[in-house]
């Protein structure tokens, strides 16, 4: 069932202020008809491909009342839809579940929130069956294979998440600092790119999974954060033999 306006997880970094987009996900969004600069930026609305086997954006389509991307089986990339909006600091929040589908040679189990700017990704929170992280990208390093900002190392914490089971994933953002969390368990981080006015929210996909309830609120300051930031990096230390 979808989350009730009560039962909202917690968030740390920020508070949630104006509702900037809410996405139920129940019925396949309609396509955006704007011409995007590359894949970041230049759109309002949604694109995704409805393509089986359609190469590196995968197939979406809806199934069980929620959207449901699959990674094609020769592909070798994530599904991904973008959902274009402008935005600054933002709580972005979905509700997803990684489904139980035989890999058939697709190797990483997966799903992922991406943040862009108005030319590339700026962080990206993924979310496997036995961890999580977050992830910035280097404003100075482009990775030669994609010719794409590279990643910077990821923080991770371990985790067990269960395939066929709902989870919550939320990824806050304010000025150059960040946190996901996803299952009881945050990651914090900051790194300059943060702070870029932003232009889409990708939601990716390896092997099989669903969303659901996408909502993008305004992030306020959290009076709480310093605490909060303290608390969060006390447990992801990793504990002593």
């Amino acid at each position: 069932m979808p989350l009730l306006a009560e039962e909202l997880p917690p968030t740390f970094l920020a508070l949630r202020g104006k509702e900037l987009a809410r996405q139920d996900l129940t019925t396949l969004p309609a396509l955006s008809a704007d011409k995007p600069k590359g894949f970041a930026s230049g759109f309002a609305g949604w694109r995704f491909s409805t393509i089986a086997n359609s190469g590196r954006s995968g197939s979406w389509n809806v199934a069980d009342g929620a959207f449901h991307g699959m990674e094609g089986l020769s592909a070798n990339h994530p599904a991904t839809a973008s959902f274009g909006l402008p935005y600054q600091d933002a709580v972005i929040q979905v509700e997803f579940r990684l489904n139980d589908v035989p890999l058939e040679g697709r190797k990483y189990r997966s799903v992922f929130i991406k943040a862009t700017d108005e030319k590339d990704y700026v962080t990206a929170f993924f979310i496997s069956p036995t961890g999580s992280n977050l992830t910035a990208y280097s404003a100075e390093r482009i990775n030669p294979l994609n010719k794409q900002r590279d990643k910077e190392p990821p923080i991770g914490v371990p985790q067990s998440l269960k395939l066929g089971e709902w989870y919550v994933a939320v990824l806050e953002i304010r000025g150059r600092e960040a946190v996901a969390t996803v299952a009881g368990k945050s990651t914090t981080g900051s790194h300059p790119l943060f702070g870029s006015p932003k232009q889409s929210v990708m939601l990716g996909v390896g092997v099989d999974a669903s969303f659901r309830n996408l909502r993008i609120w305004e992030a306020l300051p959290n009076p709480d954060w310093a605490r909060n930031r303290e608390a969060i990096l006390a447990a992801m230390k990793p504990a002593k033999k």
